[in-house]
């Protein structure tokens, strides 16, 4: 699929060209070929492959945004939140969070449990209602808290992707190819001229060096925290501009068997969560300014973490680097006007609003800021965007994005039943059809018939989390899998709940590969991990057993 979406690129004229893979640049592409606009979208990496595989996996409408009195933006944030948990059941669901409130906190608890009520009811009510707990009953509901310096606390809801943020960007990638756009990871736009016909935009293929030129009407820069640098190379100028914060994660071991969100205040007074993924959990995060796009997890990053958890929760032994099986890092682009003083911002009360700013002459539309949250707005403002510069007239409401519907779904699930596809098969609360239908959609259809023609192909390679052999056969075809890191961190969450030693062990995983890579798989294997897959040739590893497993079983 790639090659041919490359080929594209360089036979095609679009309307529009939209640089950057995230979640901006994903639902922009959706949103605008959903409408029937000839549409491509470019990344120089993989999809998703910044700022957006590096979230804290959560859909939520900014609780914390309420004491800087910007009433408006959690309004919109719920009501993105809200539509997100609609149009996805399966894939963004209500979590409860779980937060204690230490005495030297700024608010008694109570005055917190008033502001998620009001914070509650802005959102429509749409979640559960919140609960306030006096510092016994908290105890008694999270054991595994240490409520000895607590006054108190609350429990409210919010949302979260079951799955990982990257897979379900890839989600709106998907949707985009489906509706016509042409969508291709690894491609780079080295720079872009205008002339009276548009833009002509050099192209340049990362993994073999082709380069060629693409023409289109209009272009949108969804770079996120790289799209300051993208406008100067095309010599573009806006009023508004990005200072960056950098946000890091942990994954330990699973810490509770909830499936909820502890949360917590630092002691410089930032939110702070130990959240389920799988099963692990995710430590974080961390706020810290930096100067550009890239950074990477540091030793002051990784103890932060560790103090801050260690100090608010009751374990047997405090953890320590060595339970680290996984790190999530990412630099959130934060929207500032142009004319602001650099010593003037105060990056740590900034919120993660987006900006989308249009230059009709120029025709040239920027996305600053948003977050995963705010994503469908987002996708909604850039076809406005676009049809202002005079690029489509789409009608008002059209769904361009969502799972599909109910009538699908029954259908799905009958189908899947009859395969002996809706037991669960893992002790983990979900059936292989659920799996599937969450991960793929109306795409899940083609899995079951892989497994109608061959029902051995409902073997799982992979157990934890589990992935069957006609799963990662329509990955191969359909997910534009390039390198192993591409499938291991974000068309799957493989990377972030287990430790490498497991994965390069895991003959299951070797199985799987081969699936998605066939006579290159070696290649990607020795690429990824650095040495040579399990059982083959010159491997001196005692035998392993298929993919791994968590150790609670």
């Amino acid at each position: 699929m790639r090659e041919t979406q490359r080929e594209r690129l360089a036979a095609e004229a679009f309307d529009v060209i939209i640089v950057g893979g995230g979640i901006n640049g994903a639902v922009s592409a959706a949103a605008l070929a959903g409408r029937g606009i000839r549409v491509a979208l470019v990344d120089r990496g993989d999809f998703a492959g910044q700022t957006s595989q590096a979230s804290s996996n959560l859909a939520w409408g900014g609780f914390k945004y309420l004491e800087s009195g910007e009433i408006g933006l959690v309004r919109d944030l719920c009501r993105s939140r809200n539509r997100l948990m609609a149009a996805y059941p399966s894939s963004v669901r209500e979590i409860r969070h779980l937060t204690l409130i230490e005495r030297a906190f700024r608010w008694h608890p109570f005055l917190l449990y008033l502001g998620a009520l009001i914070y509650w009811l802005i959102g429509s009510a749409y979640t559960r209602r919140p609960r306030y707990h006096p510092l016994r009953r908290l105890a008694e509901e999270e054991p595994i808290v240490d409520t000895s310096q607590g006054w108190g606390g609350m429990e409210h809801s919010e949302s979260q992707i079951v799955d990982n943020d990257a897979r379900f960007v890839f989600r709106f990638v998907r949707s985009a190819l489906d509706d016509g756009a042409a969508c291709v990871n690894y491609v780079e736009a080295l720079g872009a001229t205008r002339d009276a016909h548009g833009w002509a935009v050099a192209m340049r293929d990362v993994r073999t060096g082709a380069e060629w030129t693409t023409r289109c009407r209009a272009l949108v820069n969804a770079c996120g925290p790289f799209a300051d640098r993208f406008n100067a190379l095309i010599g573009h100028t806006t009023r508004h501009r990005h200072v960056m914060s950098k946000g890091t994660h942990i994954i330990v071991r699973r810490l509770t068997r909830h499936r909820r969100v502890l949360s917590f205040f630092t002691d410089d007074g930032r939110p702070f969560f130990a959240l389920p993924m799988g099963h692990r959990t995710v430590i974080g995060t961390t706020d810290t300014e930096v100067d550009g796009p890239i950074s990477e997890v540091t030793d002051d990053d990784r103890q932060y973490l560790l103090d801050n958890i260690n100090k608010r929760l009751d374990l047997e032994a405090p953890l320590t680097e060595a339970d680290i099986i996984a790190e999530r890092v990412g630099v959130r682009p934060l929207v500032v006007a142009k004319d602001d003083a650099v010593d003037a911002v105060d990056w740590l009360k900034l919120s993660r609003k987006h900006a989308i700013e249009t230059h009709a002459r120029e025709r040239v539309v920027t996305i600053f800021g948003g977050k995963l949250t705010d994503c469908l707005n987002v996708g909604d403002e850039v076809v406005a965007a676009v049809a202002e510069i005079g690029i489509g007239a789409p009608p008002a409401e059209c769904a361009w994005y969502g799972e599909p519907g109910p009538a699908e779904r029954r259908s799905f699930f009958r189908q899947a039943r009859a395969l002996g596809l809706d037991r669960d098969d893992d002790g983990a609360g979900a059936s292989t059809a659920a799996r599937i239908w969450r991960r793929h959609g109306r795409h899940a259809f083609m899995i079951l018939d892989r497994i109608r023609r061959d029902p051995s192909k409902a073997e799982r390679l992979i157990r934890q989390p589990p992935y069957t052999v006609a799963e990662l056969e329509q990955m191969a075809q359909g997910d534009m899998i390039v390198t192993l890191e591409d499938f291991l961190r974000r068309r799957t969450e493989l990377a972030m709940v287990h430790d490498v030693e497991a994965m390069a062990d895991a003959r299951g995983l070797w199985r799987a590969c081969g699936v998605l890579f066939g006579e290159a798989a070696e290649q990607r294997w020795r690429a990824y991990f650095d040495q040579p897959p399990p059982g083959s040739a010159g491997d001196e590893r005692a035998d392993a057993d298929g993919g791994a497993e968590p150790e609670e079983g």
